[in-house]
């Protein structure tokens, strides 16, 4: 009887992908549980990225200390980002922990398990640079999605980030093992394929010394199969006259794009070490629409960081008025060791900068509202993701709703629908965040 193996991956998509290739090698020696409570042994792979993401992954790695002191589970294993960045801390401060692993141990994780098992305890943290990039992955997402990493780490280094001390600078993956994975992708059932990195827009300038995401996508839409191709992380300085072309050309890619521009003020943004003010992100955002039918933009913005001043934040505020986004996050700044960021002086209170982030949530949850209620009578394609059991409806998105983070359509239908179906829907109404769509015939 096969030894069982059970996972908590928490974090961002591109750690998903992580967490896809290591299940893919574990599930050829061991038997892969989708409850933790029937494993012998469960990996944690955590996100370090920000405070309640920390937070998230050590209540996690505690939740597992729990079962293992009742005797549940045997052995338990912290890998991903807070592993590649508090290293030996983890063991010292929770010594339940059987083992914890860098980025660049992700590739042995059956040899790290079949030790952990035999009883050892394993501390291990090779160069992060060793982290596989690609290969044969057991897909967590609905079987009809799938993610695509096209590139790993960040050379931007923004002041607030600690992601390239924690991942590394970027490097690209070749445009023909990108295509290979996604017709394998593709042969098994996936019709919408998202694709991410840490700033999807540099992907190539390591490898190929230009930008080269517009090359990738026109291949990527070549692949038979593949109904919808989304984009995620396109940073402003490089959405180049080439990509939004591209973007408004090929009927594949989803005219969705995520821009994540963290602020609007000049001298917050170059604080940040971002480029940019209010009145080139304004003519930016307008770009998009102008030159993409119906774009859907999404943003992230960070309210708070150090030395934000109300007038600042009042820029911020007006900006989000003005821009009218689709969709958008906001953050309270938290400040992350080892970042620039972290050692400026004149840092915010906590009550501060959560009260400055949750004004911004308030204004956008009203300009959304309003945005979704401009389709009520449009008629759009939709993918079915499933059906709703309890209460009884399907569930599915258009092009402007992403997977896991943005709203969906509750479809109205007579028929039976299909996970990875795709339905013509035509908007009748908004309930909550979502929109309601009746299937027509």
């Amino acid at each position: 009887m096969k030894q069982r193996i059970g996972m908590i991956s928490l974090g961002c998509p591109k750690n998903q992908v992580d967490a896809e290739l290591m299940l893919a090698k574990l599930s050829q020696d061991y038997e892969i549980v989708g409850e933790i409570e029937d494993a012998d042994l469960v990996i944690v792979n955590t996100c370090g990225f920000i405070d309640d993401a920390k937070k998230e992954a050590i209540d996690a790695i505690l939740q597992c200390v729990e079962l293992k002191t009742q005797g549940v589970i045997r052995k338990i294993l912290v890998t991903g980002c807070l592993a590649e960045r508090y290293q030996r801390e983890i063991k010292n401060e929770i010594p339940e922990v059987d083992g914890v692993i860098g980025l660049g141990r992700n590739g042995d994780i059956v040899a790290v398990c079949r030790d952990l098992l035999g009883g050892a305890n394993v501390c291990d943290f090779p160069d992060k640079y060793a982290l596989p990039l690609g290969g044969d992955r057991v897909l967590t997402t609905m079987p009809h999605v799938a993610y695509l990493k096209i590139a790993e780490g960040c050379s931007n280094h923004c002041a607030y980030c600690a992601i390239p001390s924690i991942r590394g600078e970027m490097r690209s993956r070749p445009v023909e093992d990108l295509v290979t994975e996604a017709e394998s992708l593709a042969q098994s059932g996936v019709k919408e394929l998202v694709i991410i990195a840490q700033d999807v827009t540099k992907y190539g300038l390591d490898l190929y010394h230009k930008l080269a995401l517009p090359r990738l996508l026109r291949a990527l839409c070549r692949v038979e199969g593949l109904s919808w191709i989304r984009l995620l992380y396109c940073y402003p300085d490089c959405l180049t006259d080439e990509l939004i072309d591209t973007i408004a050309q090929e009927e594949k890619i989803c005219n969705y794009i995520d821009l994540p521009l963290q602020h609007a003020d000049k001298t917050v943004l170059r604080r940040m070490r971002r480029a940019g003010d209010e009145a080139s992100l304004l003519a930016l955002v307008q770009k998009l629409r102008d030159r993409i039918p119906g774009v859907v933009i999404r943003t992230t913005l960070i309210a708070g960081f150090p030395g934000e001043t109300e007038a600042q934040f009042e820029t911020l505020e007006r900006f989000v008025k003005k821009a009218q986004f689709d969709r958008l996050g906001c953050f309270a700044y938290s400040a992350e060791e080892g970042t620039e960021a972290a050692a400026m002086d004149n840092q915010l209170d906590e009550e501060t900068k959560r009260r400055r982030a949750d004004l911004i949530a308030q204004t956008q949850y009203e300009i959304f509202c309003e945005r979704q209620k401009l389709h009520v009578g449009k008629t759009y394609d939709v993918l079915v993701d499933g059906f709703d059991e309890e209460n009884l409806l399907y569930l599915g998105r258009t092009y402007m709703d992403c997977i896991e983070i943005d709203a969906q359509m509750i479809l109205s239908t007579e028929e039976e629908l299909l996970p990875g179906q795709f339905v013509r829907a035509v908007v009748t109404g908004v309930c909550d965040a979502d929109l309601v769509g009746e299937v027509i015939a």
